[in-house]
């Protein structure tokens, strides 16, 4: 009762301003209705007594009585009384990610057969219906970057976005990856959701090395090294890529062990969801809808709007 007590206020307080005009029309009514009180400007009480029949046996509650009390009630529904949170049916249980994905010839190489742009969609794939539920967005980068879609947790719109990138609809070939985990960035920082970034990448131009520094802020992100463990191994411009973004590297497997790997260190994302958008306040202004239109019944009582 007393986190009742603590937490009960309205959502709406400016519904309760209905009140006013409910209880000066109430007023003007009562006083219109009351023949009684005209008569005895020009008649004696104790002779108006005598001549009034019935004038003190009139029903307790009439029209305008009741009429006051469901606009009462009316006006505390409008307000909206509230003492408990509810979860917001728009709040998200994981952290989204942001896939950043190349779109570069060099995407076209066969050595991850089919190709490594095609093994990077396959294991995109594979990624989600692991991390079923998880929100995920997408940036495509060659020499310019692009956002294809914000996070959302429908992974087919994810996964058919994704096939529908090639090198040819790329504006500009080239590597600006430093630019795309920039816009991956800042689409989660508006989103309030916190999350990570998971770059996914054969190769990265030397260049972009201290551009990658300050690209990322503090997001966690996953470098998926999208070529064989040996080019992988033998490229320096990536480990310093890797290093610039203080990113944990993985590289590629025939099976499911690096989709797994990946999985295990979104699930440690950080989230950093606001309050007011993971749960708000309960509307209970609608359990009084009952009662109003048990009042509304009263008014089809035979003679009930003519009484006094």
């Amino acid at each position: 009762m007393s986190a009742f007590i603590e937490n009960f206020h309205f959502l709406r307080p400016w519904g309760l301003l209905l009140v006013v005009p409910a209880v000066v029309l109430w007023w003007f009514a009562r006083q219109s209705a009351d023949t009684t009180r005209r008569w005895s400007r020009v008649i004696e009480p104790e002779l108006l007594r005598a001549l009034v029949v019935g004038g003190t046996s009139g029903p307790r509650v009439g029209p305008h009585d009741l009429l006051l009390l469901g606009w009462l009630v009316a006006a505390v529904a409008v307000a909206g009384p509230t003492w408990q949170r509810e979860p917001s049916p728009f709040a998200e249980g994981a952290a989204p990610t942001m896939i950043v994905l190349k779109v570069a010839p060099s995407m076209t190489t066969p050595d991850l057969a089919p190709s490594r742009l095609d093994r990077a969609r396959q294991k995109i794939v594979d990624l989600l219906k692991l991390r079923d539920g998880m929100p995920a967005g997408l940036v495509a980068y060659a020499g310019s970057a692009h956002l294809v879609l914000p996070p959302t947790q429908d992974a087919g719109v994810v996964v058919g976005m994704a096939d529908a990138l090639s090198p040819g609809i790329m504006p500009r070939d080239g590597d600006r990856l430093a630019d795309a985990v920039t816009l991956a960035a800042k689409v989660l920082r508006d989103g309030g959701q916190g999350g990570s970034i998971l770059v996914i990448a054969d190769t990265v131009a030397p260049g972009q090395t201290e551009a990658l520094r300050q690209s990322a802020g503090h997001l966690p992100i996953v470098f998926f090294a999208m070529a064989p463990a040996a080019a992988v191994d033998a490229d320096a411009s990536l480990a310093a890529a890797v290093s610039a973004l203080d990113a944990r590297e993985i590289e590629t497997t025939i099976d499911n062990a690096d989709v797994a790997a990946i999985a295990r260190r979104l699930a440690d994302a950080p989230g950093t969801p606001a309050t007011s958008e993971v749960e708000r306040w309960e509307e209970a202004g609608y359990w009084l809808v009952p009662l109003i239109a048990l009042i509304g019944l009263l008014w089809f009582r035979r003679g009930w709007v003519l009484a006094t």
